[in-house]
């Protein structure tokens, strides 16, 4: 999503053919931007993480502004994209990992990403949704069984702070995360630390206690802003809206994981 760093333009080819019961997920395509592989950052395990090309907010700290909408990505079947997890087999059994569904906002195709998922899951690897939660309706009952783990992007503990930050509303949010409470759902909150945006420790104090009370936050990733995106802003002739905030310190990064501590969360 927006803090990944490592994002880099890979664009998606097209895959040897697959078992049979590809030719089920071959109609069904999205907007592919990217994929990568990373470890311990999106998921457990080695992650192959694929990138769609879509979304609804538009954070000021966002750092790859050419996912934020569909016509930049490639149209790809998920008889495709299984081809190419497929190739990794291996490393996800050796290192408890597997595929993880980022963005962008996946769920603003929602077909595409639910059967994506429900095409791992028929294979026994392990999913992960890296979502804002922005469209978290979008997804019934049956997709997020199909999911192993939420990886669900906080973006702000103010509701009002939170509009002007992504364009969009905080309360979608908490009622996506109440609803991965309801239904039992394991889930890593991430939080991104913007210098006079989301380091008052005032604030963060009533969303730490809100995720401690859901009862299915297994960690919460307090992370630091950074400008590393500025070059795609340049190249899309975009101005970049927080070029000149700093990063977080050391001491405020640690006083807002305190806040989660405190509140009885893990905190990384």
């Amino acid at each position: 999503m927006v803090l990944d760093a490592r994002l880099v333009a890979v664009r998606p080819d097209r895959g040897a053919p697959g078992p049979a019961g590809d030719d089920a997920f071959a109609a069904v395509d999205g907007a592919v931007h990217s994929w990568d592989l990373s470890t311990g950052v999106d998921g457990p395990g080695t992650r192959f993480v694929l990138f769609t090309a879509g979304c609804p907010l538009r954070c000021l700290y966002c750092q790859n502004p050419d996912t934020w909408t569909e016509r930049r990505g490639v149209r790809t079947s998920v008889a495709d994209v299984m081809a190419r997890v497929r190739r990794y087999r291996t490393l996800f059994d050796v290192t408890g990992g597997g595929v993880t569904v980022s963005g962008g906002e996946p769920l603003l195709q929602q077909r595409f990403t639910s059967t994506l998922l429900r095409a791992c899951k028929d294979e026994g690897i392990s999913t992960a949704l890296d979502t804002s939660g922005a469209l978290g309706a979008r997804a019934d009952d049956a997709t997020l069984a199909d999911v192993d783990l939420t990886l669900l992007d906080v973006k702000c503990a103010d509701p009002a702070r939170y509009r002007r930050l992504t364009g969009g509303d905080l309360d979608p949010t908490l009622r996506f995360a109440r609803r991965l409470a309801v239904l039992g759902r394991p889930t890593w909150v991430r939080y991104v630390l913007v210098p006079g945006w989301t380091d008052d420790v005032d604030e963060v104090a009533p969303l730490a206690d809100f995720l401690a009370g859901l009862g299915v936050v297994e960690r919460v990733d307090v992370l630091a802003v950074h400008r590393l995106g500025a070059a795609k802003y340049a190249a899309l002739g975009i101005d970049y809206p927080l070029a000149n905030t700093p990063g977080p310190t050391i001491e405020s990064l640690e006083a807002v994981r305190d806040v989660f501590r405190n509140a009885g969360l893990a905190v990384t």
